[in-house]
C-alpha cells in the first residue's frame, strides 16, 4: 500500500512539473536587476518581438522591433524620463505581455510579474479535449 502511495505521489509531482513547463515555455520574460535608472530584461526562446514603452496616458515613448537567436536581452536607460509610471510591452506572434515601470528620483523598477498578458491567434477545437492555436 505504501509503495502505491509513493508511486502515485511521484507521478503527480512529475505531471505537475511537466504541465507548468508547458504553460511557461511559450514566452518567458525575465526581469534583471538594473542599476540606477536602467531596466533590463530577457525573453527566452523568442527570435523576434516588438518592444514598446508608453506612459499612463498610453502615449508611445519608445518602440522597437528586436531580434535574436534563441532569445532576446535588452537594457534601457530611463535617465531622461520624468518621475512617474510607465509600461513595458513585449509582443510576439504568440502573445503580448505588459509590465509596469516606476521611475523615481534615484532608481527605476520594472515589475517582475506581468500586469497584463494577452494570448493571440485563433483557437480552433480539434476535438472535444484538444484546442489548436493558429
Amino acid at each position: 500500500m505504501k509503495t502505491i502511495l509513493k508511486f502515485s505521489l511521484v507521478v503527480l509531482v512529475a505531471m505537475t512539473t511537466m504541465s507548468t513547463y508547458a504553460i511557461n515555455s511559450d514566452f518567458l520574460l525575465n526581469v534583471k536587476k538594473g542599476e540606477g535608472k536602467e531596466i533590463s530584461f530577457s525573453v527566452n526562446e523568442i527570435q523576434k518581438a516588438t518592444v514598446t514603452i508608453y506612459d499612463e496616458s498610453h502615449n508611445v515613448i519608445y518602440n522597437e522591433t528586436v531580434t535574436g537567436k534563441g532569445g532576446i536581452t535588452r537594457a534601457y536607460s530611463l535617465e531622461e524620463f520624468p518621475q512617474g509610471i510607465y509600461f513595458l510591452e513585449v509582443e510576439t506572434n504568440l502573445k503580448k505581455v505588459t509590465h509596469e515601470i516606476v521611475v523615481a528620483d534615484t532608481a527605476t523598477t520594472l515589475s517582475r510579474k506581468a500586469i497584463a498578458e494577452v494570448y493571440k491567434g485563433d483557437l480552433k477545437m480539434k476535438n472535444q479535449n484538444v484546442a489548436e492555436v493558429n
